[in-house]
């Protein structure tokens, strides 16, 4: 098992397997994970805070579980068995997530079950195996082979961004360019990362018999919970007498090893570095959601691998010639203080984010405030009309036939009544109507003409009624669209232009005996440029290289080499608890999102500055002095070991000499 090597070099042929498996599994993630806030909004008609909060919840969910991942590896199945269960569970996950993305299976409550089920089910899988996979493929290397283990992990995090690259290019492009079942193909572009992740499996199970396997040897992350909870139970349970100890850590000594409670120390000092950490990973994240939601309302298609090719740009930009341009200024670059620039880099990047959407919103009509609703008239009798409502003169001036309203009138609510008294005057004569309104709502009143005089019918923006109904379509001209009504089919109707972020309202009007399309505009384009997004993209991806590669390596350089795992775990629930932060903000602020950029931007500034403050009292760990502390310690043990034995033996011999 292992030993076969690729041509005639010291590599196992076994990684190609995982290297394999690694982009496709990542693929199926980022390429599900690009479509997520979209699919919320526009398939389950969630609204931006809910599909936030659980796009965030999902997140989160993905980064606590791969503590369960490791436990279940280290102390039950070992790394290769843990690996292939999670992975069908998360085959299974996607399955789901895909067959409730099919419009014909059952209706919203049963899209929205399956769509959760599938989602729990992928975060578990996604997460159980996150710390596993890359740790199996260092297994499969001989220990005097370290280089060829670095080279490994390049190699193993570049398929990580090559996968993410190509489905967050790939996966819009499925939902968006490709059409099923009457609208944007959301079970196609789910159901290829599904595809991909059955493969993952495939390829991985395809390795088997080439994989070095180590059994599972416990949990040091259990062992390290298990020291602390004791010797936090000792501190407070002491007796009177005892005599005090230097640390709290020492009241373990009793049951743990002087060593293993001299490691915990020094990880502990790292991980209360880690309590300001997930303000930044609040910010990092919100590019799957606050962000998306953002480009959805500016004047082209997202593009979803920004950050993607910007890292793969960034990482050695930065190692070649920002660093050594910084140094050669004579200024010193520490692991932490490359950590506080990028926090400051990512809050740069949400103040952008801020200005970018103040001038989105400008093109959007503002929702009505408490006490008020929104209202446009169409005129479609064939003569000019004037309205009053309830009384007022609220449309002075004659509406003409067709005329496209200029905007929505914001009116008051009788404090009364919800009851509208509508008042429409048509060659001088006038004619009553009434109908009921919701605060805050958005109406169009249609007005038409019969035999029988003038009718008026309030309709809710967006809200189906005959012959009136609402539907989201992709920007551009449209020469040729055809409908059927009452089983008679029409074609051939020029809408023209149907520009991004506009919303129009079409009235088809039959005349000389065809059907001619009158176009309305009542929200006008958005002329914001998605180009304006690059600059927060740029500062975000900075913040990321600054932040994220550079405190895995502090964190990596700061502990023994037996407690990384435990590092590991805590850097990953810093990103699960950002993720936390962000589902609290979106369902409980309530803020403009320009005023929630501006808070996470603050918020992130005041948390960097606490991170600085604690970074000046940090003493660095010379990475080579680890290993001989260790064995200093171990040493020290041994001796003490040594010497208890000794006095066991000669309180055995003192014991047998009274016998005789």
């Amino acid at each position: 098992m292992g030993k076969l090597k690729l041509c005639g070099t010291n590599y196992p042929i076994s990684i190609c397997f995982i290297v394999v498996n690694e982009f496709c599994e990542r693929f199926s993630y980022y390429g599900m994970k690009a479509l997520l806030t979209l699919y919320f909004i526009t398939y389950l008609h969630w609204d931006k805070d809910l599909s936030t909060a659980v796009y965030h919840a999902f997140s989160g969910l993905c980064y606590f579980t791969p503590v369960l991942g490791a436990i279940i590896a280290d102390s039950w199945l070992g790394k290769y068995k843990t690996i292939i269960y999670l992975s069908i569970i998360y085959v299974i996950g996607h399955v789901v997530k895909s067959v409730g993305a099919i419009p014909t299976v059952g209706n919203t409550d049963v899209h929205i079950a399956l769509s959760i089920v599938g989602l729990i089910l992928i975060a578990f899988g996604t997460g159980g195996i996150k710390p596993c996979v890359a740790a199996f493929g260092g297994d499969q290397f001989d220990e005097e082979h370290t280089r060829e283990r670095q080279k490994f992990f390049s190699i193993f995090y570049m398929s990580i961004n090559a996968g993410s690259l190509l489905s967050t290019v790939i996966t819009p492009i499925l939902r968006g360019d490709v059409q099923c079942f009457g609208d944007d193909c959301y079970a196609l572009a789910f159901g290829v990362p599904a595809a991909l992740m059955i493969v993952a499996l495939v390829v991985f199970i395809a390795g088997s018999g080439l994989y070095k396997r180590t059994p599972p040897q416990g949990n040091i992350l259990l062992e390290v919970c298990n020291c602390i909870g004791f010797a936090i139970k000792r501190r407070f349970n002491r007796s009177k007498h005892e005599p005090q100890r230097k640390h709290w850590l020492d009241w373990a000594e009793e049951k743990y090893s002087k060593c293993l409670i001299q490691e915990i120390k020094m990880v502990l000092r790292v991980l209360v570095l880690y309590i300001p950490l997930p303000m930044f990973w609040a910010l990092f994240d919100q590019q799957g959601s606050r962000w998306t939601i953002q480009a959805t309302r500016m004047n082209m298609a997202l593009v979803r691998m920004m950050n993607a090719l910007l890292i793969l740009l960034f990482v050695p930009i930065f190692d070649l010639i920002i660093y050594p341009l910084v140094g050669l200024c004579g200024i010193k670059i520490t692991p932490l203080r490359k950590m506080a620039a990028g926090m400051i880099f990512a809050a740069l990047a949400f103040g952008a984010a801020a200005l970018v959407e103040v001038n989105v919103v400008k093109t959007v009509v503002d929702p009505a405030p408490a006490q008020n609703y929104l209202l446009q008239v169409f005129n479609l009798a064939r003569n000019e009309v004037t309205v009053d409502i309830n009384g007022a003169n609220v449309y002075p001036e004659p509406i003409h036939y067709l005329m496209d309203p200029p905007e929505y009138k914001t009116l008051p609510l009788q404090a009364s009544s919800p009851i509208l008294n509508i008042y429409i005057t048509i060659n001088k004569e006038t004619h009553e109507c009434y109908d009921m309104v919701k605060e805050r709502n958005a109406y169009s009143l249609i007005v038409t003409q019969n035999a029988t005089g003038i009718q008026c019918k309030l309709v809710s923006v967006p809200q189906k009624w005959p012959f009136f109904c609402s539907l989201s379509v992709a920007s551009g001209r449209y020469p040729d669209v055809s409908f059927t009504l009452n089983s008679n089919k029409y074609s051939g109707l020029d809408l023209g232009l149907l520009d991004f972020g506009a919303s129009y309202t079409v009235i088809l009007n039959k005349e000389i005996g065809k059907v001619v399309p009158h176009k309305m505009e009542d929200v006008k384009a958005n002329n914001v440029h998605i180009g304006w997004q690059i600059p927060q993209y740029v500062l975000i991806t900075a913040g990321e290289v600054l932040f994220s590669i550079t405190g895995l390596e502090f964190s990596y350089s700061q502990a023994p080499a037996n407690m990384k795992s435990v590092l590991q775990a805590g850097w990953l629930l810093t990103v699960a608890f950002g993720n936390v932060i962000v589902l609290i903000v979106a369902e409980g602020a309530g803020l403009d999102q320009w005023i929630e950029f501006l808070l996470f931007a603050c918020l992130l500034l005041g948390v960097c500055i606490i991170f600085s403050i604690m970074a000046c009292f940090y003493k660095y760990v010379d990475p080579d002095q680890l290993d001989k502390i260790y064995l200093a310690d171990s040493a020290i043990e041994d001796y003490d070991e040594v010497n208890m034995k000794k006095k066991d033996i000669q309180l055995q011999e003192e014991g047998n000499s009274t016998k005789l």
